[in-house]
């Protein structure tokens, strides 16, 4: 099927709730069209019939009207009424245009305000794997700038469209009822002008495209900027983020102004068309006028007309001009519509999480063709402390993302099960509710640091949250900030340090009371002794809870259960800390050279 009928299909979807809106509009619209056609037809009245000495030819209806007011003697010894009319028409155009506008703005702010959400819900519930595909500056252009494109197109520009067409066909009805030959005449233009306007749709739509995706890379380089700002600061590359943002606005702005140009052309080479068709009418109109084959009445008609016609025409290739930007960012939007997102299978279950762990021959690659992780497995039993120690890209993370569901796992590449239930078959709500977890570099809301704590649970008390900050060892440094709890943290957290961060973030998941907890070197960026202290104090406080802890410092891994050692995605031991360091391998030469180097800082100090 068209892609470009999907595309409306999808967004007409929308529509549901808000057509009763539009078709009012449509209605107001139409007797505003008529009003506006009926005032020549007084003037060519008054004109001919009243000032002049033409015979009145309307149809009976209105005929008994005129002879109901006085007629045609009544009227000339009273020839205010003809102004009259003209007023009443006025008034009801301007009824009519206030009705119109009115309802069609209630009904595009309703249309695209479903569509903002749908679409933001839609975001939300897309896989993790998607979001690390795409930039965040596209994501938040289609979802800001498309969405306003097609907000414009629906609450203007269609509505446009709608009443150029109605005064095209009226127009064309009254004029050929008037003269025929002039009509005609009129009508040799306007497969011009639809060629015309056509030509231009095709190239101003490729031209749109281009831009809209310039100003996506201009986003990004923006949002990137603002949200590193402490590492672009801290490696003094302000004028290289500069040099970079100039380049992409240059770019942006270059493509606009030749768009400008474009459109230029088209307007200019329009209105010379109009013009054009305006003259030719009045030369002819006059000459038909003078030779009597018209009235000077339907000469002044068949001119209204003709430029009532001719303009909305010349202003057709605006609005296909817009279509063109609309079918772009609808076809921005839809793309991301048309993502599947994260679906539970239909006989998900919600188990007891606080159940043995196992991994069974696990093997996951991303894009490429080697595998990250390959044919791992170990078991983690319920109320332990597990440990994972591995170099970069060992496959640590990719661990805790598979068992998160953050990434699904192929079938035939093995399982994941807790308590011998597939994570798989679990509802994938209750599985992240049920595993905290805390990453290396945690996110962080620019809000008050008791909000960002208690946004996993809304409803806790500030004892339940002083606690968990406690427990994280973060609530003298909390309150030692002037205005404590109620601190606004920057944007991403700037306002802390990186330790802070990371404790702040660990009271939020202690706040979540889940019986899993992923610590994914979530304590590097605090000292051995603040480190000790967390961890013994989840120890006393966290009894009967599974803790996972990721973790480069040989310090933070030796009181656990048990340790995996994993290299380049396969498991390389496992085993406790005594175990370990009693055979040779890879943790033991960590151990070795993280204890010969706390050695010689302790002879520093």
């Amino acid at each position: 099927m068209n892609k470009n009928f999907l595309n409306l299909k999808m967004i007409l979807s929308f529509v549901k709730g808000h057509a009763h809106l539009l078709a009012i509009s449509a209605i107001a619209t139409i007797i505003r069209v008529l009003a506006n056609f009926a005032t020549p037809q007084i003037i060519r009245f008054t004109v001919d019939s009243i000032i002049d000495d033409v015979p009145i030819s309307f149809n009976s209806t209105v005929m008994s009207f005129i002879d109901s007011i006085g007629g045609r003697e009544g009227i000339q010894q009273n020839i205010w009424i003809c102004a009259l009319f003209v007023l009443i028409l006025a008034l009801i155009t301007a009824l009519s245009d206030y009705t119109s506008r009115l309802t069609i703005a209630k009904g595009t702010e309703g249309i695209i305000k479903s569509l903002r959400d749908d679409l933001f819900d839609h975001i939300q519930r897309l896989p993790y794997s998607w979001h690390i595909k795409n930039q965040t500056g596209d994501i938040i252009q289609r979802s800001t700038s498309d969405v306003e494109v097609v907000r414009n197109f629906i609450g203007t520009q269609l509505s446009e469209m709608f009443r150029t067409i109605i005064l095209v066909v009226i127009s064309l009805i009254l004029m050929f009822s008037m003269n025929v030959k002039l009509t005609l005449i009129v009508l040799l233009f306007v497969p011009l002008i639809v060629l015309y306007s056509g030509i231009f749709y095709g190239i101003l739509s490729k031209k749109f495209l281009v831009a809209d995706e310039a100003e996506g890379e201009l986003f990004t380089v923006t949002q990137e900027n603002l949200t590193g700002v402490r590492v672009v600061r801290a490696f003094g590359r302000e004028g290289y983020e500069i040099e970079k943002f100039s380049e992409k606005n240059n770019r942006f702005s270059d493509l606009w102004v030749k768009l400008g140009y474009q459109l230029g052309y088209y307007w200019g080479i329009g209105d010379l068309v109009t013009g054009i068709i305006v003259m030719i009418i009045v030369v002819i109109g006059s000459v038909y006028s003078v030779n009597g084959i018209i009235t000077l009445g339907e000469f002044m008609a068949f001119v209204s007309y003709t430029s009532m016609m001719a303009w909305p025409l010349r202003s057709f290739g605006r609005i296909l001009g817009e279509l063109s930007k609309t079918k772009v960012s609808a076809e921005r939007i839809c793309e991301i519509l048309r993502e599947p997102t994260e679906q539970d299978r239909l006989d998900s279950v919600m188990p007891d999480m606080n159940k043995d762990i196992e991994f069974k021959n696990v093997t996951f690659k991303y894009e490429g063709n080697i595998p990250v992780v390959n044919d791992v497995s170990f078991k983690i039993k319920a109320g332990t402390t597990f440990a994972i120690l591995g170099g970069t890209g060992s496959g640590k993370t990719t661990l805790m993302h598979l068992l998160n569901r953050l990434y699904d796992l192929p079938e035939g590449c093995g399982s994941i099960t807790i308590g011998d239930v597939d994570v798989r078959d679990i509802v994938r709500e209750h599985l992240r509710k049920n595993i905290g977890m805390v990453l290396q570099e945690p996110f962080l809301f620019s809000r008050t640091i008791k909000e960002n704590i208690s946004i996993v649970n809304p409803e806790s008390n500030f004892e339940a949250i002083r606690n968990v900050s406690s427990i994280a060892q973060v609530d003298d440094a909390i309150e030692g900030f002037s205005k404590g709890y109620d601190t606004i943290v920057g944007e991403r957290g700037v306002t802390l340090s990186g330790g802070q961060k990371q404790r702040v973030a660990i009271a939020r998941m202690l706040l979540q009371d889940t019986p899993i907890m992923v610590f994914d070197d979530s304590l590097s960026a605090v000292d051995s002794e603040t480190d000790a202290k967390i961890r013994e104090a989840l120890k006393k406080q966290k009894k009967g809870s599974t803790l996972i802890l990721i973790s480069h410092r040989i310090t933070t891994l030796m009181q656990a259960d048990t340790i995996l050692v994993l290299d380049k995605g396969k498991v390389s031991d496992i085993g406790t800390h005594d175990e370990l360091i009693s055979r040779e391998g890879i943790y033991k030469s960590i151990y070795d050279v993280q204890m010969n180097m706390s050695d010689i800082d302790g002879v520093v100090m």
